[in-house]
């Protein structure tokens, strides 16, 4: 190529790469800033202790790595217009844990930890929606555990399960928490206790399978914001529950020495939710003393297909559509809890009042 050509080229491709520049002409132009899609959110961009735990899903997801994770319908964020949440979802019939038949989307803690070394786990939640089919005469019908402490250990049984329960057609539901023994010998004759928090405790429950007991005066409505705070200090559990416009309420359960060791002990309550289901052993007389626990928080669907006839406490008859998850979803056959706070930490000692 003549060299005074080849010189011609150089300088006119030059120019047009000057140009161009100058006028920002690109084949992969950019959008304005403001027509750009926003990053995303993730429930670790919320509640930052993702990174402390792992999740099961409602679907059977199961992973540990929580930091920029999220799976729309079951694990992700919301925002109500002045917060962002993170989203708890899971149908009443889907793939679960080894030691449930109750499907969740619910967080468990990595580490562990005993009663005399202690923990601390809050939340802060509304319960959007629990399932509307059930049996009323079924004690779990209708109700979410949002948050637990569950035995790494043993029976693997649970010190504390924290529910939401509101019957189809009242606008109130309850809140309330359940201890369940550590079974000495035999665990299948293992029972919880419930105490109310706010509305009913687990054992008021209907007449018949769709009729519903009086709707609690003080309960907490769908969409309505609560808190907990569970503390375990020295071998001791000290728990606290507020909501604005309601009562803050405490209370304090020993885990180190049980209050269920003689047949005596027994609670009317138990004796009317699980005795008539063979459920009325006692106690080892160290609780859970000694025994590894963690923490769980999210959604854990009490609802259930199971047959009633089968068992009044835990077996709901609820509808499950084959088990069809979306089918679930559009009739209501699911439970869904929405945080905007969290937190995990060693135990504390108790405030004084």
């Amino acid at each position: 190529m003549n060299t005074r050509i080849a010189s011609f080229l150089l300088q006119a491709v030059l120019m047009f790469g000057f140009v161009c520049a100058l006028h920002s002409c690109s084949n992969t132009a950019k959008a304005p800033h403001d027509q750009q899609e926003e990053d995303p959110v993730y429930p670790s961009d919320v509640i930052p202790f993702m990174d402390e735990f792992n999740i099961l899903l409602g679907d059977g997801t199961h992973t540990d790595q929580l930091v920029n994770f999220e799976k729309k319908g079951f694990f992700y964020v919301e925002s109500d217009g002045e917060s962002n949440w993170v989203v708890y979802k899971t149908p009443n019939s889907g793939v679960t844990s080894r030691t449930s038949s109750n499907t969740r989307t619910e967080l468990g803690q990595l580490k562990r930890w005993t009663p005399e070394t202690g923990g601390k786990l809050t939340g802060t939640l509304k319960v959007m929606h629990v399932s509307t089919s059930g049996d009323a005469r079924v004690a779990a019908s209708y109700s979410v555990v949002v948050g637990q402490i569950h035995s790494a250990e043993g029976h693997e049984n649970e010190p504390l399960k924290i529910f939401y329960k509101k019957f189809p057609g009242h606008r109130k539901g309850s809140v309330f928490w359940n201890y369940e023994i550590n079974t000495q010998g035999d665990n299948s004759k293992r029972w919880d206790y419930s105490t109310a928090v706010w509305g009913h405790d687990m054992s008021v429950v209907g007449a018949s399978p769709t009729s519903y007991p009086p709707e609690p005066e003080d309960g907490i409505e769908l969409g309505e914001e609560f808190s907990y705070e569970i503390n375990v200090y020295e071998g001791m559990m000290y728990l606290t529950f507020m909501s604005e416009g309601h009562d803050t309420v405490r209370f304090t359960k020993n885990l180190l020495k049980s209050s269920f060791t003689r047949p005596s002990d027994i609670p009317e309550q138990t004796r009317k939710l699980f005795v008539p289901i063979g459920r009325d052993g006692l106690e080892r007389p160290t609780a859970y003393s000694g025994e590894l626990q963690y923490f769980k928080q999210g959604a854990y669907n009490q609802t259930n297909g199971k047959p009633p006839e089968d068992n009044l406490v835990w077996s709901t008859g609820a509808d499950t559509y084959g088990g069809d998850i979306a089918q679930q979803y559009a009739h209501g056959a699911y439970a869904e809890v929405w945080f905007k706070k969290a937190s995990v930490g060693p135990g504390t000692p108790p405030e004084k009042e």
